[in-house]
């Protein structure tokens, strides 16, 4: 089975209608396992490790190189204009950082970003609001946000990796499910017995059996008269022969909550690929391998999977700007001395390794040219020359 695309010849998967019937033919973006948009807003780890991908990622900016001629994309347009959307404004409404930032906090929380392109403007599609149409031809059939439908050719989609679906991408936080569920049921019990002015452990007990009239009017007066957080501290006088007795040995500072909060909290930042130590106050030696690995490890891979997609969308060519990254600079000294030898050992021109850095080429035959290497034996050009200088003929 094929399919004409553009002039060219496409041959269609002949596996695409069993993998639909495998998966589904709709696929929804909104994560079953877990409400990660209550968790960011509730969950003071997840909304700061959120925040500092989010915010690290936004900041890099887009070098637009030239347009791929040999890949045939659906969009044409001016390098300019779409360097205005990438880097300024994206739409007449926000500018380029919040955009990104809407961008890579779906991919984060859902797992799948949506960038809808009107031809002129491109505008974020909340993640958790998406449909997945698939198609059993094709690839996606349609992109639905509540009830209005998307052409495939209109939307940008970016996903996170799945291990159990092809079509949407899961979220980081989803790996962490139960220790996130752990934390909510620690810190809800921490605001109850607090809420509640809780005394836990106490017990009444006397040598005579009482109604419940009775029992129910003396709890009354006890929650009155004896409630901290209206200010209760007067002694409460027992009488008839009632004693006051310890039901549990522990005191709440004994539960050990901060250790058991502090360890569920460094799984969650593992999950979203934050180093730890990134949050912790204090002075560091080790801060700065961390922050590097940071941006190695969880940064650039989350923004080349958005320059992959854009590329793919545009034509152009495109690549994150990180040279204004302080964690990432030890990264560019490394790369401009091995160009920097390679070039002098005449591997690469003088051109050849201004592209690997992004820069444009020097006008002129001499960046096309190879340095040929020079030392005391002779010249790579002429083995002839060099050497030990000749008498002169007398």
């Amino acid at each position: 089975m094929y399919k004409w695309i553009n002039n060219l010849v496409e041959k269609l998967n002949p596996a695409q209608e069993e993998i639909v019937n495998d998966y589904g033919e709709t696929q929804s973006v909104s994560s079953n396992l877990y409400n990660n948009q209550q968790a960011y807003k509730t969950i003071e780890v997840v909304n700061r490790g959120v925040n500092l991908i989010t915010d690290s990622c936004a900041d890099i900016r887009l070098d637009i190189g030239d347009i791929m001629d040999w890949f045939d994309s659906p969009v044409r347009m001016r390098k300019k204009k779409l360097d205005q959307l990438l880097n300024f404004r994206p739409n007449p409404y926000v500018n380029a950082d919040v955009f990104k930032r809407n961008i890579y906090m779906d991919l984060l929380l859902e797992g799948d970003a949506f960038i809808y392109f009107d031809g002129a403007h491109l505008y974020n599609l909340p993640a958790l609001n998406v449909e997945v149409t698939t198609s059993k031809k094709t690839y996606v059939e349609k992109y639905t946000y509540s009830n209005k439908d998307f052409d495939p050719s209109e939307i940008i989609h970016i996903r996170e990796n799945a291990s159990d679906n092809i079509f949407v991408g899961a979220s980081r936080l989803d790996s962490a499910r139960k220790s996130l569920i752990t934390l909510l049921t620690m810190t809800g019990y921490q605001y109850n017995f607090f809420d509640n002015a809780a005394v836990p452990g106490l017990v009444l007990s006397t040598p005579n059996p009482l109604s419940d009239r009775v029992k129910n009017r003396l709890l009354s007066q006890w929650v009155t008269r004896y409630n901290p957080r209206k200010g209760g501290k007067r002694p409460m006088i027992l009488d008839g022969e009632f004693k006051v007795e310890a039901l549990s040995k522990y005191t709440f500072s004994e539960l050990d909550f901060n250790e058991s909060i502090k360890r569920y909290e460094d799984t969650v930042l593992k999950a979203l690929g934050v180093p730890p130590i990134l949050l912790d106050s204090g002075n560091n030696s080790n801060i700065t391998p961390n922050l590097k690995m940071f941006y190695l490890n969880t940064v650039m891979p989350l923004v080349n999977k958005v320059v992959q997609s854009l590329e793919m969308y545009f034509g152009y060519d495109m690549k994150p700007i990180t040279q204004d990254v302080m964690a990432l600079r030890p990264e560019l000294r490394d790369l401009g001395n091995y160009l920097t030898s390679i070039t002098n050992a005449g591997i690469l021109t003088r051109n050849e390794a201004r592209e690997e850095i992004r820069m444009p080429a020097i006008p002129g035959d001499v960046g096309d040219e190879l340095i040929l290497p020079q030392n005391v034996a002779g010249s790579a050009a002429d083995p002839g020359l060099g050497g030990k200088p000749k008498k002169p003929v007398e």
